[in-house]
C-alpha cells in the first residue's frame, strides 16, 4: 500500500511538471508568453500593397528599401510602378495606389493642395529631413571667368548667349521633366525675374539632358542646369571644382542662407531645403499601424543615397542591382533596421 502511494505521488508530480511545461491551453495568463508577439511577426500577412516610385531614378534606392522592409513584415508588395507627380497623387488619393517613398516637401504641396487629394493622401516621416538641396549650377569656369553669380545675371543678352547652344540667343537652361514639381518653380522664376527674352527651360528626359551636359563640359563648354542632391549628377561634376551653386535676385518664399559652393553668401537658391517623406493613401494607414509606424521612423543618411547614386552612374542600373543596392544597405545597417521592423510590429499589436 506505501508502494502504491509513492508511485501515484511520483506520477502525479511528473504529470504536474509537464503540464507546467506545456502552459496553459485555455488563454490563460502565462506570464512569459509569446504567443501574441509571434503572431504579430507578419503584421501584414494576408495585405497586398500597391506601391509607386518616381520618375527620377534617383529615388529608387529608397523605394528598394520600403518595399524589402515591408515584405520582412509579411505584406505582398506589388510593384513599384514608375508614376510622373501628378498621376501618383492622384492614385494615392483615390486607393489606386497605397504609397510612395518620394514626396518632395515644400515642393509638393501644390499637389496635397488640390481639393482631390487633400486629406486623402498624407505625407508621413522623415526618410531624409531637410537635406534636400535644389537650385542652379552653370560650370565654374565660365562663372570665375564673367563673375557670373546670380541668375538675374543672364538677364545680360551677351552673358546669356554663352550658354546658347542651338543659336536662338537664349541661354539654355537644363531643367525638369513635364510634371515634376521643379518645373513650375523654374517657370516661375523665369517669369518673376523678367527672364524670359534670355533664358530657355530646356525640357524631355533629365537623365538625357544631363548626358549630354555632362559631354559637353567634358568638352570644355560652358553648362548651366538644375539639379537637386542627392543626385548622380553631382559625383559627376563637383561641386565647387567643376561647378557651382547660383543665387536668385529675390525668390519671397525662400530664405537666404549660407550654402557650401554657392556664388553668394547668404545665398537665396530659389528652393528651400526639401524634406524627403512617404507619401500614403490615409486609409491604408489607417488600416495598416505596422507599415505606417515603418513610414514614420524610418530615416536614409543622405550621403548612403548619394553613394548608391554613384552605383548608378557606374551601370549598375538595372532593377535587379537596385533591388542588391538595398539588400546590401540593409544588411550593412541591420541593428537599425531590425529596431524599426520591432517596433513596427509592436505597433500591430
Amino acid at each position: 500500500m506505501k508502494k502504491r502511494l509513492v508511485f501515484t505521488t511520483i506520477l502525479a508530480a511528473i504529470l504536474a511538471a509537464l503540464l507546467a511545461a506545456c502552459g496553459p491551453t485555455n488563454g490563460g495568463d502565462t506570464g512569459g508568453d509569446t504567443g501574441g508577439a509571434g503572431e504579430a511577426s507578419q503584421p501584414g500577412e494576408g495585405v497586398t500593397v500597391s506601391m509607386g516610385q518616381a520618375t527620377w531614378d534617383t529615388g529608387w534606392f529608397q523605394a528598394q528599401v520600403y518595399k524589402l522592409l515591408l515584405e520582412d513584415l509579411g505584406y505582398t508588395v506589388e510593384g513599384p510602378d514608375t508614376l510622373d507627380n501628378p498621376v501618383a497623387y492622384t492614385a494615392i488619393a483615390e486607393g489606386d495606389l497605397d504609397f510612395w517613398p518620394n514626396g518632395w516637401f515644400p515642393l509638393h504641396n501644390q499637389f496635397l493642395e488640390d481639393e482631390n487629394i487633400a486629406g486623402n493622401a498624407e505625407p508621413v516621416g522623415f526618410q531624409v529631413e531637410s537635406g534636400a538641396l535644389q537650385g542652379y549650377l552653370i560650370d565654374k569656369a565660365t562663372a570665375d571667368e564673367f563673375g557670373i553669380t546670380n541668375l538675374g545675371d543672364l538677364s545680360d543678352p551677351e552673358i546669356a548667349a554663352i550658354f546658347d547652344s542651338d543659336g536662338n540667343g537664349q541661354a539654355d537652361l537644363i531643367g525638369c521633366n513635364a510634371g515634376w514639381g521643379c518645373e513650375a518653380v523654374i517657370n516661375d522664376h523665369i517669369d518673376m525675374f523678367n527672364l524670359g527674352d534670355t533664358i530657355e527651360h530646356v525640357q524631355g528626359e533629365y537623365s538625357a539632358l544631363m548626358a549630354d551636359t555632362i559631354g559637353r563640359f567634358e568638352r570644355g563648354e560652358p553648362v548651366l542646369f538644375y539639379t537637386w542632391t542627392p543626385n548622380w549628377t553631382v559625383s559627376e561634376l563637383a561641386l565647387g571644382e567643376d561647378v557651382v551653386w547660383l543665387g536668385v535676385p529675390d525668390d519671397p518664399e525662400v530664405e537666404a542662407a549660407s550654402i557650401p559652393n554657392c556664388q553668394e553668401d547668404p545665398c537665396d537658391m530659389g528652393f528651400a531645403p526639401n524634406d524627403i517623406r512617404v507619401v500614403a493613401n490615409a486609409e491604408f494607414l489607417a488600416n495598416n499601424p505596422a507599415a505606417a509606424t515603418l513610414f514614420e521612423i524610418v530615416e536614409i543618411p543622405l550621403s548612403d543615397i548619394a553613394e548608391q547614386n554613384v552605383l548608378l552612374t557606374e551601370g549598375e542600373d538595372s532593377p535587379e542591382d537596385i533591388r542588391t543596392h538595398a539588400e546590401n544597405w540593409i544588411e550593412e545597417n541591420r541593428d537599425q533596421v531590425d529596431s524599426w521592423l520591432e517596433q513596427a510590429r509592436a505597433a500591430a499589436e
